[in-house]
């Protein structure tokens, strides 16, 4: 797990360098139809807090992905703090649980996003809105 997030901060950086101003928004845009927001709404010394989601008007906002990603500059990781707007996830979860999460959801959120990072970094989107 810190691996991947070690691995997720570097992809991050390599896609907005400048993470940590607060008050930006990033709108990507990946071949002819996906567009993606990514939006820093909290920045301070050592941690920046990004809000990213798939913005899409042929689908409905419950089925577009989207994260809040808690970026630790000092430690160089980048870890998912909130998933599909579900609150806070644990590092585990007994189940069956009342919300029926998986027992790794946490871990397997950090992977979505390891995987769309590397989508993005692979097919360069190219930033049509800086904000």
């Amino acid at each position: 797990m810190q691996a991947m997030c070690e691995l997720n901060y570097a992809h991050i950086l390599r896609i907005l360098p400048d993470c940590d101003t607060e008050e930006l928004n990033y709108v990507f845009t990946v071949g002819d139809a996906l567009t993606y927001e990514i939006k820093i709404i909290e920045s301070a010394r050592y941690t920046s807090t990004l809000s990213l989601k798939q913005t899409s008007d042929d689908m409905p906002s419950y089925l577009t992905p989207s994260m809040t990603v808690r970026l630790y500059h000092d430690a160089r990781m980048a870890e998912v703090i909130n998933s599909q707007n579900t609150g806070a996830l644990q590092p585990s979860y007994e189940y069956p649980n009342l919300k029926m999460r998986q027992r790794n959801e946490k871990q397997m959120v950090n992977i979505f996003l390891a995987e769309w990072l590397d989508f993005c970094r692979k097919l360069r989107p190219k930033v049509t809105s800086l904000a």
